[in-house]
Order: C-alpha cells, then sequence, then structure tokens
C-alpha cells in the first residue's frame, strides 16, 4: 500500500507540502495533462503549451530527485478528461490507502477534491499551500470587522512579517508607499528592456508541437519562449532585476504604442506556476535597491505587488468565494465583442493591448486595467465573460488571482468590496500615458462626433448611469461635479452618442 501525491499543473515547486508528507521512493506522485484544464475555457495555446512543458520538466526533476512519477501525457480521446477521471484510474491500478494534496488555486478544483474520497473511496487529506506568505484563515482574520478591505494595510502587515524593505521597524525610505512616483510616460528614453527569451528543448518543442496540433483556441504558438524550469525562471530573475528594474517604477503605468514589454517582468507566469518563490523575488529586488543598482520607488512598487498586491488578492478569493464569482453590481447585460478575440478594432490602444496578448498571452496591468477592462466596465460587459477572458487569454492567470482583479477591481462588480472607486476613465487618460491616441482613427479631443474617441461617451454616459449607485462614493464627488456641469443638450448628445457605441460596438 503506498499513498499518492496529486501535483497540479500550478504546483510546480519542489517544496510544496504535500511532496513534503510523503515517502520518497516508496509514494506515489501523479501528474496529469488533462483536456478538462486545457478546455474548461478557450486558453491561449501559450499557456497550454507553458503549463505541459514546465509540468513534464518538473516531473523529470522529482524523478531524478527519486520519486515515484506516474505521469499522463495530453491524449485527446483518452477517457480520462479530469482529476477524478486521473485518480480514480490510478488507484484502479494500485493499492494506495490514502490521496494528499495541496490546496489548489481555483475553488472549482476544490469543490471537485473535496468529492474524491467518496468516488474512489480513498481519504483524501489537503494541506496548506505554504508557498504564500499568508494563509487564508490568517486574511480572514486581518479582514474580520472591517467594512471595507483595502490592500494598502494588508500590504503594511506583510512588510512587517518579511521585514522586506524595513529598517529598524520602519519602513525604508521613510513612507511605505511611492506609487505616486511610478506614473511617469515614457517618451523613448532609457531604451526598453526585453524579458529574457529561452530557446525551447527538446521536452518543450514537443509540447509546443502537440499544442499546435491539437488546440485551435485563442492565441499564437509560434515564438514560444517562456522560462519553464526553476533554472531558467532564477536567469529571467537576474535579467529582470539587472535590465529593467531600475526603470520598473518610473514607466510601469506607460502604455507606449510600439512596446509590449518596456520594463516589465514576465515573471508572473513563474511566480504562479510554482517556478519561483515569492520572498525569493522580493530578497533580490531589495538587494538591487540596497546595492544602489535600483531606486525606491522602483523595487517598492515591485514588491507591493507581490506581497501586497498577490497576497490580497489571493485572500479576498477564499474568504469571498464561491458567491463571489456571480456578483454583478451595475446589473450589467451586454456581452463581451467579438474583437476582443481578434483585435480587429480601429481603436487603437483596444487593437494594440489584445494584438499583444494574442502574440504573447501577455499584457501588463495597465493595459488590462485601464484598456481592455476600462471599455469591458464603461460598455457594461456581464462580469462573467470578461472574467472568463482574462482566465483563457493571459499565461500567468489562475482562477484566484484572475477572479478578484477582474470581477472587482475591474469590473467594480463587487460593488467596492477592496476598491475604493470604479477604475472608469476616459481616451484621456490613455492619451496622458501613453501615444496610441496619436495613432487611432478616433479623436481623443472629441466627445459626441462620429468620430470621437468612443471611451469618451463611454465614460460619461456611465457616471450618469450609475450616479445613484455611486453617489455615496466621496472618491467620486469631484467626477460628479463635472457631471452636474453638463447641459442638458450635453448630457442628451452623450446618451444618444453611447447608445449608438454600444449597439455598433462589433463595427468599433
Amino acid at each position: 500500500m503506498a499513498r499518492l501525491c496529486l501535483v497540479l499543473g500550478d504546483q510546480l515547486s519542489p517544496s510544496l507540502s504535500s511532496l513534503r508528507a510523503i515517502d520518497r521512493g516508496t509514494d506515489h506522485v501523479l501528474m496529469a495533462e488533462l483536456a478538462e484544464e486545457a478546455g474548461y475555457v478557450r486558453h491561449h495555446r501559450k499557456k497550454i503549451a507553458l503549463i505541459f512543458a514546465a509540468m513534464r520538466h518538473f516531473a523529470t526533476g522529482l524523478e531524478d530527485a527519486g520519486h515515484r512519477v506516474f505521469y499522463r501525457r495530453f491524449d485527446p480521446g483518452s477517457a480520462i478528461r479530469g482529476f477524478t477521471d486521473a485518480v480514480r484510474a490510478h488507484c484502479n491500478e494500485h493499492d494506495i490507502d490514502e490521496i494528499v494534496v495541496t490546496w489548489p488555486g481555483e475553488w472549482r478544483v476544490l469543490d471537485e477534491l473535496r468529492g474524491l474520497d467518496k468516488t474512489v473511496g480513498c481519504p483524501v487529506h489537503l494541506l496548506e499551500d505554504d508557498r504564500f506568505v499568508s494563509t487564508p484563515a490568517e486574511f480572514a482574520d486581518w479582514a474580520e470587522g472591517r467594512k471595507t478591505l483595502r490592500m494598502e494595510f494588508f500590504y503594511r502587515e506583510m512588510r512587517k512579517r518579511t521585514g522586506l524593505l524595513m529598517d529598524d521597524g520602519k519602513p525604508a525610505g521613510e513612507q511605505w508607499n511611492f506609487d505616486a512616483d511610478n506614473r511617469r510616460k515614457w517618451s523613448g528614453d532609457p531604451p526598453p528592456s526585453r524579458p529574457m527569451r529561452f530557446t525551447p528543448d527538446e521536452t518543450t518543442a514537443e509540447v509546443v508541437a502537440l499544442v499546435a496540433e491539437q488546440f485551435d483556441g485563442f492565441g499564437e504558438i509560434d515564438g514560444f519562449d517562456f522560462p519553464v524550469t526553476p533554472g531558467q525562471a532564477r536567469r529571467a530573475l537576474a535579467h529582470f532585476v539587472e535590465h529593467a528594474l531600475p526603470w520598473f517604477g518610473d514607466f510601469q503605468d506607460a502604455l507606449p504604442d510600439d512596446e509590449d514589454w518596456l520594463f516589465h517582468s514576465r515573471l508572473s507566469t513563474s511566480l504562479n506556476l510554482g517556478l519561483l518563490d515569492p520572498i525569493e523575488v522580493c530578497e533580490a529586488a531589495e538587494q538591487a535597491w540596497r546595492d544602489g543598482h535600483a531606486p525606491i520607488n522602483a523595487v517598492e512598487g515591485f514588491i507591493r505587488q507581490i506581497i501586497g498586491w498577490r497576497e490580497f488578492i489571493r485572500g479576498v478569493y477564499w474568504l469571498k468565494m464561491p458567491d463571489y464569482a456571480e456578483q454583478n453590481f451595475f446589473g450589467n447585460t451586454r456581452d463581451l465583442p467579438d474583437w476582443y478575440w481578434t483585435g480587429r478594432t480601429g481603436m487603437r490602444c483596444l487593437q494594440r493591448a489584445i494584438d499583444a496578448t494574442r502574440r504573447n498571452a501577455y499584457a501588463h496591468h495597465i493595459q488590462r486595467l485601464m484598456v481592455t477592462g476600462n471599455f469591458a466596465l464603461l460598455l457594461g460587459v456581464v462580469p462573467k465573460q470578461i472574467c472568463d477572458w482574462y482566465l483563457a487569454v493571459y499565461a500567468d492567470a489562475y482562477d484566484w488571482v484572475e477572479l478578484p482583479n477582474t470581477l472587482g477591481m475591474v469590473m467594480f462588480a463587487d460593488g467596492g468590496g477592496f476598491a475604493s472607486k470604479p477604475y472608469a476613465a476616459s481616451g484621456k487618460y490613455i492619451q496622458r500615458m501613453g501615444d496610441h491616441c496619436a495613432n487611432c482613427r478616433y479623436k481623443v479631443g472629441k466627445r459626441t462626433e462620429d468620430d470621437a474617441c468612443p471611451f469618451n461617451a463611454l465614460y460619461w454616459d456611465f457616471l450618469m448611469r450609475h450616479e445613484e449607485d455611486l453617489a455615496d462614493n466621496g472618491r467620486m464627488t469631484m467626477m460628479y461635479r463635472n457631471v452636474d456641469r453638463l447641459k442638458p443638450a450635453d448630457k442628451a448628445a452623450i446618451t444618444r452618442r453611447a447608445n449608438w457605441i454600444r449597439d455598433h460596438v462589433e463595427e468599433l
């Protein structure tokens, strides 16, 4: 008799709690490339290739370390479609007396794993995923009694707990947050950096060929260059710290028209797969500041994304699921435009963000929040549709991190559970942060004319339609003062233009 350790596709860490709980060489490790996991949303083909390639390399590493690994490769004709099928088949073939698995990153998977014991007739032990700084229980304790959840206060607790960017109990640089220093528009200097690229080895090339043959979904598969092992991920981290981190802070919100990466790291894919440890990443960034290589605003902003936002979002997910996924504060009813999948729109900012997404399975946080997300918010897209889109198209997207970010931050569909206001903006924000507007067929300086930037009328219409919903939000006071200054004829013209945009959105 042996124990079975089920390792999921985003749990590729040798220090995984379930791997620590079994006897190496005696107990079994099961990994499987599953049709249900690859197809429950329309995943980007590079995302599927990344996960499968990283899984195969990880399995080889476990075998080299002495584990008994049972690995099922993707087979489109197999009757084994999901986790339950894979575990049941393994238990039927082998004498298994106990199953251990580390807590998954998605509620639907947790729900399935909780039913495994009855399905396969074997006890299942779910172990804490201790690859994070905070546990869901600790976050729930922190959140208890708070009317609203704000990342900034949680982030400060994480700084104190980890000691990152702390000097004698006080924040380094004498302030907690340098976000106000991180909003510069980039005009070509300094020259942009690029994430480190990795040429596929034989294992990865085999996976890329498999995905190209078996999956015809969203996104390009050509040019696959993601890190797929911990060693590659650490090299990518070192490359970022050396070549991009010094300028990451200043330009992290910039929206240049002709740059996919600028100074962003792309390390989120490795973090969320388990190839990199979050503290390891943050310590590398902090050391760059202490060595005088990178300024405090860059390092603090980068670390805040990891031990602040990433940890906070995970806490929100496990605190509020499963009902959280169904929230729709504004009562949105619109479908996501088809061109979110093709990029065929004349709106330059959206075309560029979606094109980069199709090619890279990546777009940075401002493209997600203030371009593709902002438009979906203003248009009134059903939250589940845009949530499923983000989950599908980005290689770093897993439900625990994608859903709260999209539903709560992008769409304000929880009514402000943790976002202090809707992140709605007109075209002027996009113009201020980049140079898309100069290359667009629409005019950012116009509001209601036929060639006016669609963001503009939709923005003012959004404010007018939801004034009752947002009237008590103190951070919206200035916006509504501006609404009050509009003449009745201006409001009517805005409504007409916004209605036309919604009716003809596929033609934009």
